[in-house]
């Protein structure tokens, strides 16, 4: 680009960055289009022309899909099309009975999303009470909650994170959209006075691990033997109703909520 700002006049060179600009959008929005899962900026930017910003090339495609019927959204550093918020009623459907999480299956939830990267022990300290194996093994069926690595602690505990679809679930762009203390309060979360010192931590779900934690070893799928359960803690009884009744309600998605819109 700067070989050609030395050989074209100003309004010449404008009319070219235009133009790359221009076919830069059109080829993000095939690529995306094409992949029914969400596509990595960085897989985007070898595919653009030189001299044009992979970020610029985005954010010109989530403009132009502002007001359509689908939208242009990012998932950390992955782009994907979504039926807009204000259509989704008309292309939900039903496609399995509906399902409904325990109390203690939403509470590990929210534990894991604003503590991750976070072991059992760690989220059994937070909630003051032993978790069972159901709570984890739901969560991780619904796809919200992953194995990250291992920490580099006596035992070396399994540590858990959320997923992508966690977040496109709860239309967050990253983790760190989801509500601080102040916005908690504003929504009556929080009744009466709160302790001194009390604090919403400040969620990462970065998927690079960090330095106390290790990778986990090829094959290590079914990790929940490690955690024997806990007779009495009041969580085995909820999540065996849970599984029987397939139990807190997960919308429906509409049909191209993570994959590519239809033809505009």
């Amino acid at each position: 680009m700067a070989e050609i700002a030395r050989l074209f006049p100003q309004d010449e060179l404008d009319d070219i960055r235009a133009e790359a600009l221009l076919q830069a959008t059109r080829i993000a929005e095939a690529l995306i289009f094409v992949s029914a899962e969400p596509v990595e900026e960085k897989d985007i930017a070898r595919r653009m022309p030189d001299g044009v910003s992979v970020r610029d090339a985005l954010e010109a495609l989530r403009v132009q899909y502002a007001g359509r019927g689908v939208n242009l959204i990012r998932v950390n550093s992955r782009w994907t099309f979504r039926t807009a918020a204000d259509l989704s009623w008309l292309l939900s459907r039903e496609v399995s009975e509906p399902k409904k999480l325990s109390r203690a299956a939403i509470e590990t939830l929210s534990i894991i999303a604003y503590h991750q990267p976070v072991t059992r022990a760690e989220i059994e300290d937070i909630r003051g009470v032993a978790i069972s194996k159901g709570t984890l093994d739901v969560l991780m069926e619904t796809g919200w909650v992953r194995l990250r690595g291992r920490r580099r602690a006596p035992g070396r505990p399994i540590t858990y994170g959320t997923t992508d679809t966690f977040l496109l679930h709860f239309s967050l762009e990253t983790i760190g959209d989801l509500p601080g203390l102040e916005e908690l309060k504003a929504a009556g979360m929080f009744d009466g006075r709160l302790p001194e010192g009390f604090g919403v931590p400040q969620p990462h779900d970065g998927y690079q691990l960090t330095e106390d934690e290790d990778p986990l070893e090829d094959g290590a799928i079914d990790l929940f033997d490690e955690h024997a359960l806990v007779p009495g803690d009041g969580d085995e009884a909820a999540e065996a109703k849970a599984q029987a009744e397939i139990e807190v309600d997960l919308e429906a998605e509409p049909p191209h909520e993570s994959g590519a819109p239809e033809q505009p």
